[in-house]
């Protein structure tokens, strides 16, 4: 575990998405962190495409980069991926 400075502007956007999200203000911060490097990692993936993954990853025993990286393009396109520009 580590420290990570944040603007005042941040931390208060965390606070508001946490409340409204039922969230810690740590867990929504690590949720957008997920989310945003799921979508560096894999552009062609819609915000419902990098939910499932998550979800997905959370039923098998968590979200690991690992795994992630090294997960095939064929198991990516076995998941729906309405809105797939």
């Amino acid at each position: 575990m580590g420290i990570v400075k944040i603007s005042d502007q941040m931390h208060e956007n965390l606070r508001v998405a946490g409340q409204a999200l039922s969230r810690s203000i740590n867990a929504q911060a690590e949720h957008w962190m997920r989310v945003g490097m799921l979508a560096e990692m894999h552009p062609d993936l819609d915000h419902r495409a990098i939910s499932r993954m998550l979800v997905q990853a959370e039923s098998e025993g968590g979200f690991h980069i690992a795994a992630v990286v090294a997960e095939p393009a064929t198991r990516r396109a076995r998941a729906p991926m309405a809105g797939r520009r």
